[in-house]
């Protein structure tokens, strides 16, 4: 009877070890579509949640002028694009040319890295993303996506973005300029 008892709950066991592995699946099922459900509001939100970059008429060229002693040397150029609130307030310069760009922000601005959405949206969001699709693609070390943040302590001062590629240029100015503007409306309200 005590052996009948013993074979009777290691039956049962196995069974309630079925139903956890079986439940388990179906949970890491379910998560992948919860993933993939996220990534795709992420895109979504990333695409259409922001105002699109104000680009004003852009002035005419800017002609980087040769180094002294670099006859051969073509001068580099490159599109100014200012950004501005809707109140014409300058939030930066992009200087933009055949695939990078560099986003001189405003001198008379203080643009922390600490301030939202900087880290979280730009950097982690946008800017690694891209990065990362890139290398996930195998495309040449040289033609990957990449970008520098110069800083004074935690002062952003200027953004370099190297190949960014035709179709990555408006994504980038749009989302530049509204992590920008959110940033600069946090900085005016603790003002």
């Amino acid at each position: 009877m005590a052996e009948e008892a013993k074979v009777y709950k290691v039956k049962k066991i196995a069974e309630l070890r079925t139903l956890l592995e079986e439940r388990v699946r179906k949970m890491e099922e379910e998560l992948g579509q919860w993933r993939a459900l996220l990534d795709f509001v992420n895109t979504t939100v990333l695409k259409k949640s922001f105002k699109r970059a104000e680009i004003m008429k852009p002035p005419p060229l800017l002609q980087a002028s040769p180094q002294v002693g670099a006859e051969e040397v073509a001068p580099a150029e490159e599109q100014a694009i200012p950004l501005k609130t809707v109140t014409g307030d300058l939030l930066a310069n992009l200087l933009v040319n055949e695939d990078s760009m560099r986003v001189v922000l405003a001198e008379d601005k203080q643009f922390d890295i600490n301030t939202p959405p900087f880290r979280a949206f730009l950097l982690e969001r946008v800017l690694v993303k891209m990065q990362e699709k890139d290398r996930e693609e195998k495309i040449s070390p040289d033609k990957i996506f990449s970008y520098n943040i110069v800083r004074e302590g935690d002062i952003v001062r200027e953004i370099e973005i190297r190949n960014i590629g035709f179709e990555r240029s408006g994504e980038l100015r749009s989302t530049i300029k509204w992590t920008l503007e959110k940033m600069y409306e946090k900085m005016t309200a603790t003002a």
